[in-house]
């Protein structure tokens, strides 16, 4: 049963989180979803339903400053309040009476680099992770942005774009704002903690993060790894076939994490 709940963040604002329980719990998953996202996007809840249906208690949450039922503007929308968010999410999740650890965490584009994030100061937290379609650093993430987008940009001080999961929306971000913090983040130097399991999933027609983003990720994990690649499909996926690959690949990972003993990071 779905379970909404609104918390505050350290900063006093509210954050809307949906918990899905189980009766019968095996372990405990947190879900994030990516910039300008939300917690009912249909790839979202196939990650979701990948737990919930192997008997996890699965909790999913909206970021500050997106499209989703949490406080703030869209325009404000950086790296940094996402991951502020999922620490503040994890730190509610702590008093509640479902709470257990080693968790896994999944995450889609800028919720996949926030996980990274996470899981690289807190390895011992981690017993699985998944990033989605991830961004890997703020450095290559501009770099795969045309050149006459970006000349557009920094021009208007504005990136301007539809949002594809809310269709007739306009986003609009505060684009100096978002490139002076985006650049400070990198999960590459790192990636030598990420010694847990590791599912990395990407759309062959993903020029955002494409699939040689995700392969510098790859080389550099020490520890049980997959990357899979859904063909011909774009960064955010919302076909039924994508969605239906998804599902296979999550619900298979999850049955070789949890059949496989548990090493200490």
């Amino acid at each position: 049963m779905l379970e909404k709940n609104y918390i505050t963040n350290s900063k006093g604002q509210k954050i809307a989180v949906l918990l899905e329980q189980s009766e019968n719990q095996k372990g405990l998953a947190f879900i994030m979803h990516g910039m300008g996202g939300f917690k009912e996007q249909s790839h979202i809840k196939t990650f979701a339903d990948s737990f919930t249906e192997n008997s996890f208690t699965v909790v999913r949450f909206d970021v500050r400053n997106t499209l989703g039922e949490s406080e703030g503007n869209y325009e404000n929308a950086n790296i940094t309040n996402y991951y502020e968010d999922l620490e503040d999410v994890l730190n509610w999740a702590k008093n509640q009476k479902w709470y257990q650890e080693p968790f896994y965490l999944a995450g889609h584009s800028l919720g996949g680099i926030c996980i990274l994030l996470y899981a690289e100061k807190h390895p011992k937290k981690v017993k699985g992770l998944a990033p989605i379609s991830t961004a890997i650093s703020g450095e290559l993430s501009l770099a795969r942005e045309p050149k006459e987008r970006i000349e557009e940009w920094n021009r208007t001080g504005w990136k301007i774009s539809p949002s594809t999961s809310k269709p007739g929306l306009m986003k609009k971000l505060k684009w100096h704002q978002y490139v002076t913090g985006v650049k400070k983040y990198d999960v590459l130097p790192g990636a030598k903690r990420l010694k847990m399991p590791v599912l990395l999933i990407v759309g062959e027609k993903d020029n955002g993060t494409p699939l040689e983003d995700h392969k510098l990720l790859f080389n550099k994990l020490p520890g049980q790894k997959e990357l899979h690649l859904i063909k011909n499909a774009p960064h955010t996926f919302k076909e039924t076939r994508e969605l239906k690959e998804i599902k296979e690949l999550f619900t298979n990972w999850i049955k070789k994490v949890e059949n496989t003993p548990l090493k200490q990071a």
